[in-house]
């Protein structure tokens, strides 16, 4: 009898006593999983967590004003703004201003001087002068390119310029002349506005572009490619003005006498 009843209290826990009696609880712990895995798809999954980026270094380098200067008279100041270099090419941008664009009756000069090992390597000049014309001067509201119509290219103390008809628009609308000029290690682009909304002459371009000065000991290079353009003075004495061999003068074309009697 001893025995039998051990026998029996050994079957206890694994026996048919303990099953009848944890099926249930096991029913419901399973339910219970069921239900909670059903609740988490519902759920919205949280977010990825997104990745910081690291911007350090994507910001052009805020530097000092460098020493370039327009020789050319005029009642507005010049205005050189500090310069720029991009992190990614260690390329300088260097831009000289005069004028304000919602003074009609004045003329308008923005241009940037970029300098460094492929500086000549540059996107369109579309692209370029709505550069230019967005990165508002100090006192005046951003510009918006709308038009551009290509002239061709003009000659100038730096070589040649390609130059096209530009409007463009802000406090109100000018036409101007947009230009992009490289060699290497070096590119000048940006737009000049005649005075009146009308388009500046390739022979102004030129006169403007030739009154451009700069030295710099800190940057021999860009000094030497300035240097070396002087002598190759693309501006015409007042006076001597021969015939447009492209048969334009900014924007207007010339009319050809007619030969017909």
């Amino acid at each position: 009898m001893r025995i039998g009843a051990i026998d029996d209290a050994d079957e206890g826990p694994s026996g048919r006593g303990f099953s009848a009696i944890g099926l249930p609880v096991r029913i419901a712990v399973g339910s219970l999983i069921v239900a909670l895995i059903a609740i988490a798809a519902r759920m919205p999954s949280a977010p990825a967590p997104v990745p910081m980026l690291n911007r350090t270094g994507e910001v052009p380098a805020i530097v000092g004003t460098a020493p370039l200067r327009l020789t050319e008279p005029g009642i507005d100041p010049v205005r050189v703004e500090p310069g720029r270099i991009d992190p990614k090419t260690g390329l300088r941008e260097d831009v000289l201003g005069r004028g304000s664009f919602s003074a009609l009756e004045a003329p308008v000069l923005r241009l940037a001087v970029t300098r460094g090992i492929g500086a000549e390597r540059a996107p369109g000049l579309f692209v370029l002068v709505a550069r230019r014309a967005a990165m508002a001067a100090r006192g005046e509201l951003p510009l918006s390119l709308s038009r551009m119509v290509p002239r061709g290219v003009v000659a100038t103390r730096f070589g040649p310029a390609e130059i096209a008809e530009a409007t463009l628009s802000g406090p109100l609308t000018r036409t101007c002349t947009g230009f992009v000029l490289a060699q290497a290690g070096l590119r000048i682009d940006g737009f000049l506005c005649a005075p009146l909304g009308g388009a500046a002459e390739p022979k102004a371009l030129a006169c403007t572009l030739d009154a451009l000065d700069f030295d710099d000991q800190s940057d021999p290079t860009a000094s030497a490619l300035f240097r070396q353009a002087k002598g190759r003075s693309a501006c015409e004495p007042a006076g001597t003005a021969t015939a447009d061999p492209t048969g334009r003068t900014g924007s207007i074309e010339r009319r050809r006498p007619s030969t017909k009697n």
